[in-house]
C-alpha cells in the first residue's frame, strides 16, 4: 500500500455501532461489548469518535439497523465527521453497500475489522499466509471493491484505502486461484508442523496449551512461566503467532508450555478455518490451560466463546464442577482454568471469587502481572498433568547411572533403598514414560 493509503488506514475516525438484540441480553453486558468492538478499533490504530449502542427488536434485511437509527447516527456525526463506519455485527454483502449509500463513507462490520487487525499482526510467512487467505474467502462472496490488485499486499488484504477494481468477474477468478495456491502452501506447513509434533511426541515431555479470550492475559502468564519476552499489551490480539517454550514445573523436569492465538466472540468463521493448523497445537496437547479474565463483567461468556471454538476444533475435556463433558468423536484432553487479574478486583469480588474458586479443584487465581498465585498455579498444571501417573518399583544395578538419570529426569523419584547389589526406586511415573523405558532399558522395569 502507498503511504497515503496506510494514512487512511492507521489514524482515521471512526463511527462505532454495536446492535444488541434481545437473546445477546441476558448472556452479555452491552456496554463490556462497546468497550471490546472499541478496543478491536483502537488496536489497528482507528480513532472512536463516537460509540452508538442499539437495542434492536428485529434485523432488517437491506440495513440490519432501523431507517430511523441510521438518519440520527448520521446527523449526529454530521459530514466528514468520520472517514469509516463500523458496525460490531456480521453484514451482509447488500447491508454493506446499503449501510455505504446511507452513511455516504466506507462501512466494514465486526468479521472485516478482525480480518484487518490479523492482517496487520501476523509476523511469520504461514501466519501471513492464514490471513490472505481467511480475507480472500471473505471476500469471494462480496462484491470487490477495497483492493486495487492482487498482488498489493499488506501482510493480507486491507479493508480500509483503496479504490479496487470494477471487473468483478475477473476479481473472483483471481481469488479463487490464489486461495488454491495458498492452500496448497499452507498444506505443506501443515505436514511440516505435523513432522515437528510427532517428535515432540516421541520425546517424553508433556506438551501444556494456553487458550483464552483476547487480553485475559495469557501472553503475560506465559512470560511468568517462561521467563520470555513475548508481547503482552493491554491490547487486543496482541501475539497471533504461537510461541513454544521450555518449561519445568514441580515433579516435572521439562514440559512445553505453547501460547496460543487469544479467542473472541463471533470468531470469524474464515479465521477458524485457516488458523487450524497452528490451532491443531491444542488438539494434541496433554494439558490445556485456560487463562480467564476472572474479574472482566463478560467472564463467563468469554469462557463459553472459547470453550465453543475448542469444541469446533473437536477439543473436549471434562471440567471439575460443569456439565456438558464430552461429545461423540472429540478428543477428551485435561484441563484447567487460571483465573487472571484478580490484582484488579475490589475487596468483596475478590471475596466472591476466592470462595467460588474454593469449591474447585481444577482452578488457580493468579496476577500474571504481579506473580500472585503462580507458583500454584504451576503446582496445579503439574498436579493435572501427574494425575494420572503411576508408582513404581525399578530395581537398577549401582553401574546403570544413564537407567538411573532417565527416571530422575522424566518421574518424581520418592524414594531410594541400597541393595547388596544395586538400589531400588520407587518412582511415579506416567504409563507412557514407563512403557519408554522398559523399551529403552529391557529387563530392568
Amino acid at each position: 500500500m502507498s503511504d497515503n493509503e496506510d494514512e487512511v488506514t492507521r489514524g482515521a475516525t471512526a463511527v462505532l455501532i454495536v446492535p444488541e438484540w434481545h437473546s445477546q441480553r441476558l448472556s452479555r453486558d452491552l456496554d463490556a461489548r462497546a468497550e471490546e468492538a472499541k478496543g478491536l478499533a483502537l488496536a489497528i490504530g482507528l480513532e472512536v469518535v463516537a460509540v452508538y449502542p442499539l437495542r434492536l427488536r428485529q434485523t432488517r434485511a437491506a440495513t440490519l439497523i432501523g431507517v430511523g437509527q441510521i438518519d440520527a447516527i448520521k446527523a449526529e456525526v454530521g459530514e466528514g465527521a468520520a472517514q469509516l463506519v463500523i458496525v460490531d455485527a456480521a453484514l451482509t454483502a447488500i447491508q454493506q453497500r446499503n449501510l455505504e449509500t446511507a452513511f455516504g463513507t466506507k462501512v466494514i462490520d465486526r468479521t472485516g475489522l478482525i480480518l484487518e487487525i490479523f492482517g496487520e499482526r501476523a509476523a511469520t510467512a504461514e501466519g501471513r499466509l492464514q490471513v490472505e487467505l481467511a480475507h480472500l474467502d471473505y471476500q469471494a462472496g462480496r462484491l470487490v471493491r477495497s483492493w486495487t490488485h492482487l498482488e498489493r499486499q499488506r501482510g493480507g488484504f486491507g479493508f480500509l484505502g483503496g479504490p479496487g477494481e470494477t471487473q468483478i468477474e475477473a476479481d473472483r477468478r483471481m481469488i479463487r486461484n490464489r486461495m488454491a495456491r495458498i492452500r496448497k502452501q499452507l498444506e505443506e506447513a501443515r505436514r511440516t508442523r505435523q513432522l515437528q509434533r510427532s517428535k515432540r511426541q516421541r520425546a517424553p515431555w508433556p506438551v501444556v496449551a494456553l487458550v483464552g479470550y483476547t487480553n485475559a492475559g495469557k501472553s503475560t502468564f506465559f512470560n511468568r512461566l517462561t521467563g520470555s519476552d513475548v508481547m503482552a499489551e493491554d491490547m487486543l490480539f496482541a501475539t497471533l503467532d504461537p510461541t513454544m517454550r521450555e518449561i519445568r514445573l514441580p515433579g516435572i523436569d521439562k514440559a512445553i508450555l505453547s501460547d496460543t492465538v487469544g479467542f473472541v466472540s463471533d470468531l470469524p468463521t474464515e479465521l477458524v478455518a485457516a488458523f487450524r493448523a497452528t490451532l491443531e497445537e491444542v488438539t494434541t496437547a496433554d494439558l490445556i490451560v485456560h487463562v480467564r479474565d476472572i474479574v472482566h463483567p463478560d467472564s463467563e461468556a468469554q469462557y463459553a466463546d472459547v470453550v465453543a471454538i475448542l469444541n469446533s476444533l473437536g477439543v473436549n475435556g471434562p471440567q471439575d464442577g460443569r456439565e456438558g463433558a464430552e461429545e461423540a468423536g472429540s478428543t477428551v484432553i485435561p484441563q484447567v482454568e487460571i483465573w487472571n487479574k484478580i490484582d484488579t478486583a475490589d475487596p468483596d469480588t475478590r471475596a466472591v471469587i476466592e470462595e467460588m474458586a474454593a469449591r474447585r479443584s481444577d482452578v488457580a487465581i493468579i496476577s500474571a502481572v504481579s506473580g500472585e498465585g503462580v507458583e500454584a498455579a504451576r503446582e496445579l498444571m503439574a498436579a493435572q498433568l501427574t494425575a494420572q501417573h503411576e508408582l513404581q518399583r525399578i530395581f537398577l544395578g549401582y553401574e546403570q547411572g544413564e537407567a538411573a538419570a532417565w527416571l530422575h529426569a522424566r518421574g518424581e523419584v520418592l524414594g531410594d533403598e541400597p541393595q547388596d547389589d544395586g538400589h531400588v526406586l520407587t518412582v511415579r511415573l506416567d504409563p507412557a514414560d514407563m512403557a519408554r523405558f522398559e523399551r529403552l532399558f529391557p529387563g530392568k522395569g
